[in-house]
């Protein structure tokens, strides 16, 4: 008798989950072994111009087929940008949602007389094409990595006057397309349980799961104790860029001056968004994207989450408690954890308490080890890819 056929999956993501390098790319990727498991996969991207292809980056065997589709090239001026994001403000079309547009008919053409039983889309950005996977798939399902209306609304609080008028008007259109989209999804997943709620009162009746973003378990790597602090994440994401210039210009400063060989490293892909705020000073040092973060993280005594918007998860606590690191994050940095103040992180808000829980790791090795160990061992009891995929039911 013939082996029985895998089912099949279709996945479509904005961005290629290899090579391993940043939160989204972490959480498809989860996914995207997950289906594996269980299913044959085609795995539909999109391709900034001038990437390689995203096929050579995958490892052997996950997926079936790669269907690319290749993005214009945007300016990446000042300028280009500025006047890009104007037009969005005047069409009121959230950036991400416009950047990942007008691909309707390529995506329909790409999938014609193909047949899965689920199809994923990562990111609402890219919601809209809902109704082209529904022609093919029996079961649709939106991953939600943030709750963008919230995002742009936190963003708007942190900005001056004409970038938080951009973001209000992103909040509004955001909370209308998700209005719009949300329910049409077989099945929604959240980060979250603050997330689920926030998604269940977009969309009232959904069927939402919560799964967690999550990191591949690896051993734990070598402690080199330098006298470092780290700040890791993808540098061109706005709360990211709010988190460095709040810290470079309200909490380094007394840092800088009550530890003199102290030196703060950056950590992550496009350092250039943050040069403004990283320049002119030897002691910070721009490590740009590096090939294992987390190895790179357990070079340093203590991880900064100094994030005042977001939305989501942050990934970039879950690896530094890979490496065994403790965290000091602002309370909105570590929301949707469960993870305890004093126990498995500090929690600070305000530059001074900020620069002061970094002290105090600073000054007492037995705290960060204390701390370090016990969010390696929350990591390890549930934020893993294994962990995380027992709360799925596909």
């Amino acid at each position: 008798m013939p082996p029985e056929s895998k089912r099949a999956a279709l996945l479509l993501a904005p961005e290629t989950p290899y090579p391993l390098a940043g939160g989204g790319a972490l959480r498809t990727a989860s996914l995207l072994h997950h289906l594996a498991r269980s299913y044959d996969v085609d795995l539909l991207v999109f391709r900034q111009p001038g990437a390689p292809d995203p096929a050579r980056h995958l490892p052997a065997g996950l997926v079936r087929r790669v269907f690319v589709i290749d993005l214009a090239r945007n300016g990446r001026s000042l300028a280009a940008r500025a006047l890009r994001n104007a037009v969005r403000v005047t069409r009121a079309v959230p950036p991400l949602v416009d950047r990942f547009s007008g691909f309707a008919r390529q995506i329909e053409d790409m999938l014609a007389g193909r047949r899965y039983d689920i199809g994923i889309v990562e990111h609402f950005w890219c919601a809209p094409y809902h109704d082209q996977l529904a022609k093919v798939c029996s079961r649709t399902i939106l991953d939600l990595h943030n709750i963008e209306s919230l995002l742009h609304q936190r963003c708007a609080q942190v900005e001056g006057n004409a970038t938080a008028f951009a973001h209000q008007v992103f909040r509004r259109a955001s909370l209308d397309l998700e209005r719009t989209w949300l329910p049409r999804f077989s099945q929604l997943l959240a980060v979250s349980e603050s997330d689920a709620e926030l998604a269940a009162a977009l969309a009232p009746g959904a069927r939402i799961t919560i799964y967690p973003n999550a990191i591949p378990l690896a051993p734990l790597p070598p402690q080199s104790d330098e006298e470092a602090i780290v700040f890791s994440g993808n540098m061109e994401y706005h709360p990211n860029q709010s988190a460095v210039r709040f810290f470079r210009r309200e909490v380094w400063p007394s840092l800088r001056e009550q530890w003199p060989r102290l030196t703060w490293r950056l950590v992550g892909k496009n350092p250039e968004a943050v040069r403004q705020f990283t320049s002119g000073d030897p002691r910070i040092a721009v490590q740009g994207q590096v090939e294992d973060a987390v190895a790179e993280l357990a070079r340093a005594r203590v991880a900064v989450v100094p994030l005042l918007a977001g939305s989501g998860t942050r990934l970039k606590i879950l690896e530094a408690w890979a490496a065994g690191l403790p965290v000091v994050s602002t309370t909105l940095g570590a929301e949707g954890l469960t993870a305890c103040d004093g126990e498995h992180l500090l929690l600070a808000d305000g530059a001074a308490r900020f620069a002061g829980a970094v002290s105090r790791l600073l000054a007492c090795s037995d705290l960060r080890r204390k701390l370090g160990a016990a969010g390696r061992l929350l990591l390890e009891n549930e934020f893993t890819w294994e962990k995380a995929w027992k709360k799925l039911d596909f």
